[in-house]
């Protein structure tokens, strides 16, 4: 049942025991949302598999208390930032809630009620609840919601006017300071294995042009998400790094603006070939993933030849 901000509130005061759970590898955005929701509403955070190093290390420095890999024995379980099952590694959910902004999601069907929105970030819909409910953002959870709103739209990259609204809206009702959240985010060093998940990706590529487009697949052991971003700031238009587990398969795909504008939907393309591959996919127009079983080859193939249709048309160049 899809409900609005005021809604989603009342729904979640008929309830005592909550679990906000966060998918696998928990983001800023994830790990935010779900804090601010914790510290206005009260409950317990989740995160599967833990957080991702920003997550983590924002987490260490607001004192963000969560729980890995929880037990499903909640009243109500919220699932946040999160668009397909796959992301919760088999956490069974019974009665559960969805909060999120992926452009699809496979989660709404069963929930017992859910708030989707077209945002850039959770973070986003989270702070109209928010402001919904009346509730005071305290400083915390605002820095919180705006490395959210920071890093999943790049550094502002993929912003909205709204996300852009929503940072000012959190600066002001908290006093945080914006260069504050930077120097933050800008103190994480990148990880000397991420860096050489770089070099191999672009040493694996494999490099396919279509009139004027460049289309990039390769593969790495892991931080494929990260490796595909990096193709893209290379030189790719769009870019399918996948990352193989014995039989299951992690896909990583990314898209430049100009690759969207011409007609590029990953979120649609990760969640059509996943079907065909035994598995589950999403995401957003340009940054999308899917996990599956089955030969990486043909599923990048796959993947190349369905961008391939939807740039028939000749487009200007990024």
């Amino acid at each position: 049942m899809e409900i609005d901000e005021a809604e989603f509130y009342n729904q979640l005061l008929d309830y005592h025991n909550i679990l906000y759970l966060c998918h696998r590898n928990a983001d800023p955005d994830a790990l935010g949302s779900a804090f601010a929701l914790k510290e206005a509403i009260g409950g317990t955070i989740g995160v599967i598999d833990g957080c991702d190093r920003v997550a983590t290390v924002l987490a260490r420095q607001l004192n963000i208390e969560f729980v890995t890999d929880p037990a499903p024995d909640y009243d109500l379980v919220v699932v946040v930032d999160t668009s397909t099952l796959a992301q919760l590694n088999g956490f069974l959910l019974k009665n559960y809630a969805v909060i999120d902004h992926h452009s699809t999601t496979s989660l709404n069907e069963n929930a017992a009620f859910s708030l989707h929105r077209n945002k850039r970030s959770t973070a986003e819909i989270v702070l109209e609840v928010l402001n919904i409910m009346g509730a005071p953002v305290m400083r915390r959870a605002a820095f919180a919601l705006i490395a959210g709103i920071i890093t999943d739209t790049g550094n502002f990259k993929h912003a909205t006017s709204d996300s852009f609204k929503a940072v000012a809206e959190l600066i002001e009702l908290s006093g945080i300071e914006y260069s504050e959240v930077m120097d933050a985010l800008s103190t994480f060093p990148q990880d000397i294995s991420m860096r050489i998940a770089f070099l191999k990706a672009a040493q694996r590529s494999v490099i396919e042009r279509v009139d004027e487009w460049v289309i990039v697949t390769s593969q790495v052991s892991s931080f494929g998400g990260a490796a595909a971003s990096n193709l893209i700031s290379i030189g790719a238009d769009v870019a399918f790094v996948a990352s193989k587990e014995g039989d299951q398969v992690k896909m990583s795909a990314r898209a430049r603006k100009c690759a969207i504008n011409a007609g590029v939907n990953l979120a649609k393309l990760m969640e059509e070939i996943s079907v065909k591959y035994n598995g589950t996919g999403g995401g957003h127009e340009g940054a999308a993933g899917m996990d599956v079983q089955g030969d990486v080859e043909k599923m990048l193939a796959s993947c190349t030849d369905y961008v391939k249709k939807s740039l028939m048309k000749p487009q200007d160049s990024c």
